[in-house]
């Protein structure tokens, strides 16, 4: 769904042109890489959403992008599908959000590339881009006749 960039001072997550139409925002989201708070993995994003959709699209099961507004904050929410695994990534209160819940099958790539002492000259690396298709499962072979 998204495309997650991390380097050496933030992580972005990248949202293609319909992504941002259906989240309502005009750019992607970058996040200081010091404010990122913990990491978790979660098999089920969608047990994690909290808070009333702001601004943003939801298609209960099906997809959820944009902001949801608590109290106390924001969550920025990316998730789609019903099958697939996710990240929730608290922040430090003082970004425009608190929280972000992600559905990504990158996600222990994710934590192990934040635990990574990166030096200043380290380059961008991309985790991972997942379309907003549903995923197709893989062909099976087909058994050949024994002769």
């Amino acid at each position: 769904m998204v495309t997650l960039l991390l380097d050496h001072a933030q992580l972005e997550i990248g949202l293609s042109p319909l992504e941002r139409a259906l989240a309502f925002r005009r750019e992607s989201i970058r996040i200081a890489r010091a404010s990122i708070a913990k990491v978790q993995l979660t098999g089920d994003p969608w047990t994690w959403l909290r808070g009333a959709r702001a601004r943003g699209t939801l298609v209960p099961g099906t997809v959820a992008l944009g902001t949801w507004r608590l109290a106390d904050g924001d969550d920025f929410v990316a998730v789609r599908g019903r099958r697939l695994p996710g990240v929730v990534i608290d922040l430090d209160g003082t970004g425009e959000f608190q929280r972000l819940v992600l559905s990504t099958r990158h996600g222990l790539a994710l934590t192990r590339a934040l635990r990574l002492d990166l030096d200043a000259a380290a380059e961008a690396v991309e985790l991972g881009t997942q379309s907003l298709k549903t995923p197709q499962p893989a062909p099976r072979p087909v058994p050949r006749p024994a002769i």
